[in-house]
């Protein structure tokens, strides 16, 4: 089988994407394509769906940066010493990383959701880019403008050349939360007129509830942080409503596989 991808057109010189539920070996809540080892799939699936994927980006599986995630801010720089390492030192090093950078050609790095946020950043100057994984909680610590920052202090980026997506996640009219999670963006600062709305509950009776506009808050971070509106594009794919085609943790249970978003620098 081959991976259905989703792609977005940043550049001839890169191939960004993110990958479907579709083209792949795992089973039930897994079904089919899951390249996460994280999540509880068998490992030989994820392995035979990996190298599936390897092979349509031409690239060597050793090349593909899969990070463990773990709702926080650390960043990981893959550079050519990277790949010198022993295998279990590369995992060690991406072990509580939630953004990927790197420069290096033919190395896809990426990030693994089911609901939370993907943002994929590309410098066309220094041919250098990022993977981001903002959750609610990254969203709060302000995760994307913290890859921004690092693509600056590492390569010298100008916000302003930089080209961003902001990839599947759950939408604003699905995502219900509690008053503690609102209250957390609240004292955050965040423009809540503009990111939150009350709605009645999603399931049974009851007072409205809160839902956040996770996309919408990326992306002004993303603008306040110096990157065009006109040079971020928003999948607006809404994994709850979509469900049959991209991963939700809140729809399948957390026993579920993952969307990768990613990026190779040809």
């Amino acid at each position: 089988m081959t991976p259905q991808l989703h792609h977005y057109h940043l550049s001839p010189a890169v191939t960004a994407f993110s990958t479907t539920r579709h083209g792949g070996i795992s089973k039930g809540a897994y079904a089919s394509f899951n390249v996460n080892g994280y999540c509880g799939d068998q490992q030989e699936h994820v392995s035979v769906n990996r190298l599936q994927l390897c092979r349509q980006l031409g690239i060597e599986p050793t090349r593909l940066v899969i990070p463990h995630q773990t709702h926080q801010t650390h960043v990981c720089v893959v550079d050519e010493s990277f790949f010198g390492l022993p295998e279990e030192q590369r995992q060690m090093r991406l072990e509580g990383i939630d953004a990927v950078l790197t420069n290096q050609p033919h190395t896809c790095i990426g990030v693994s959701t089911a609901d939370c946020i993907p943002i994929l950043l590309y410098d066309p100057v220094h041919h250098a880019a990022a993977a981001i994984h903002a959750g609610w909680r990254g969203t709060v610590a302000r995760i994307g403008q913290v890859g921004v920052k690092a693509m600056a202090s590492v390569y010298g980026s100008e916000p302003a050349q930089l080209k961003a997506v902001i990839g599947p996640g759950i939408g604003p009219d699905s995502f219900e939360v509690g008053d503690e999670v609102w209250q957390a963006f609240r004292d955050a600062r965040f423009s809540m007129e503009a990111i939150s709305r009350r709605y009645p509950p999603m399931a049974g009776e009851g007072a409205d509830k809160w839902h956040l506009d996770l996309w919408e808050c990326n992306r002004r971070q993303l603008i306040d942080a110096g990157i065009p509106a006109a040079s971020i594009h928003l999948a607006a794919i809404d994994t709850w409503q979509q469900s049959s085609d991209f991963f939700s943790a809140r729809r399948l249970g957390i026993h579920s596989g993952r969307i990768f978003t990613g990026i190779v620098l040809q």
